[in-house]
C-alpha cells in the first residue's frame, strides 16, 4: 500500500470549521511537504481550483502548477500528482510545463490527475468556456492524445474537434518513460470508458471496501477487453486515528456538525449539479471533501490498520488521505499506521 495525502491548497478540508490551523500559503505547504517524506508518505495530490470551494470563493487558494514546481525543487523523494483540467490548459503548453517539472524532480516524481471541470461559477469568473458533462470528456480525450503524442515524439500533426497541432515539437521530453503516470477519476459511463482507454490509474471517491471492489473489477474487465496493462487503483479517504474508537467518534461528531451558513455550502448544489455520481452525497458527508468519510478510516490505530488491510485485499494500492490539522494528524497517522505497515506489511 502507498500512502498519499491531499496538499491543503485551500487551507483545510472542513467546510464547517473556519480555521483549521493550516494556512493556504507557501510556508505551510513547504513545511508539510518536506516533513511528509521524512515520515513515510509516498505521494501528494495537488488539487487545481482557482477559487476556494472549501472555505468560500473569497478565501485564498494556491495555484497547483506553480506550487508543484516549487515543491519539486525542495523535496527529494515524494511523488507529486498534480491535477489538471483540460478546459484551463492548452495541451501542448501543459505538456511542455509538465516535462520541465518532471526533469526538475527526476524520473518518477511527477504524475497528472486529469479532471473534467464541474464548477460553472469558476469557469465564468476566469473567462473559461464551461461545457456540459459528456462534452468535457470528449475534449479531455483529445487533450490526452495531444499531450501523449508530444511526450513521445516530435513532428506531431493533430486535428480534432477541439485542438489542432501542426508539426509540434517538445524538447526536452520528460525523464519519466514511457510517460508520467496519468491518474483520473469519475463515476459516469463516459468517464469510466475514457479512463479505461487512456489512463494508467483510477482514483475513486471515498467508499467502503465492499463498494470499491466491484468498481475495480469493472475497470479490470474494461482494460482486459482492450488488451491494455493492469491499472493502479487509489481511494480518497478522510482519516481520524485516536487511542480509542470513542475518541475518534467524538472528533467525527465535531467536524460533521453541519452549519448551513458555511462559506463552502453554496458550492454543494453546484457540485451535485455538475457531476454524475452513482449515489447522492449527504450534506454531512459533504462537510469534508471527496466523500472521504465513507471510506471508514475512523477509529483506533488497530481499527484503521484493519480497514486498510481490507482495501488492500480488494485491490487498492494507494490511499489519498485528508485530515485536519494536516501536519499534526499526519504525524499521528505515521506513528500509528505507516510504521506498522513498514514493519509488518499490509495484512501482517
Amino acid at each position: 500500500m502507498r500512502f498519499g495525502y491531499w496538499l491543503p491548497v485551500f487551507g483545510g478540508w472542513l467546510r464547517n470549521v473556519e480555521d483549521e490551523g493550516m494556512q493556504a500559503d507557501w510556508g505551510y505547504v513547504k513545511r508539510l511537504a518536506q516533513r511528509s517524506e521524512q515520515i513515510g508518505f509516498d505521494l501528494s495530490l495537488i488539487a487545481e481550483l482557482n477559487l476556494n470551494d472549501i472555505k468560500g470563493q473569497s478565501a485564498p487558494s494556491l495555484d497547483a502548477w506553480s506550487t508543484a514546481a516549487a515543491l519539486m525543487a525542495v523535496t527529494e523523494r515524494i511523488e507529486w500528482m498534480v491535477a489538471v483540467r483540460p478546459t484551463f490548459h492548452a495541451p501542448a503548453l501543459l505538456a511542455k510545463q509538465a516535462a520541465n517539472i518532471d526533469r526538475i524532480g527526476g524520473a518518477g516524481r511527477l504524475s497528472l490527475n486529469v479532471v473534467s471541470s464541474w464548477w460553472q461559477d469558476e469557469a465564468e469568473k476566469y473567462g473559461v468556456q464551461f461545457e456540459q458533462h459528456d462534452r468535457r470528456y470528449e475534449r479531455t480525450e483529445e487533450w490526452l492524445d495531444v499531450v501523449d503524442a508530444l511526450w513521445s515524439r516530435d513532428g506531431v500533426d493533430y486535428e480534432g474537434a477541439f485542438y489542432k497541432i501542426k508539426q509540434g515539437v517538445l524538447q526536452p521530453k520528460p525523464l519519466t518513460q514511457p510517460r508520467p503516470t496519468i491518474y483520473a477519476g469519475g463515476e459516469s459511463e463516459a468517464a469510466k470508458d475514457l479512463i479505461a482507454r487512456k489512463c494508467d490509474a483510477y482514483v475513486m471517491h471515498g467508499d467502503p471496501p465492499e463498494r470499491i471492489a466491484p468498481k475495480i473489477r469493472d475497470m479490470q474487465i474494461r482494460r482486459d477487453a482492450l488488451g491494455l496493462p493492469p491499472m493502479r487503483f487509489g481511494v480518497a479517504a478522510y482519516v481520524i486515528t485516536r487511542p480509542t474508537l470513542e475518541e475518534a467518534q467524538a472528533e467525527l461528531q465535531r467536524i460533521t456538525d453541519v452549519k448551513h451558513s458555511a462559506l463552502g455550502y453554496s458550492n454543494y448544489q453546484q457540485w451535485l449539479a455538475g457531476t454524475q455520481l452513482e449515489r447522492r452525497v449527504s450534506l454531512e458527508d459533504y462537510s469534508v471533501s471527496n466523500r472521504g468519510l465513507q471510506a471508514g478510516l475512523v477509529g483506533s490505530p488497530q481499527q484503521v490498520q484493519d480497514r486498510i488491510g481490507e482495501f488492500a485485499e480488494v485491490g487498492v494500492d494507494l490511499l489519498l488521505l485528508q485530515c485536519s490539522p494536516q501536519l499534526e494528524e499526519m504525524e499521528r497517522f505515521s506513528e500509528c499506521v505507516i510504521k506498522h505497515f513498514g514493519t509488518m506489511g499490509v495484512g501482517g
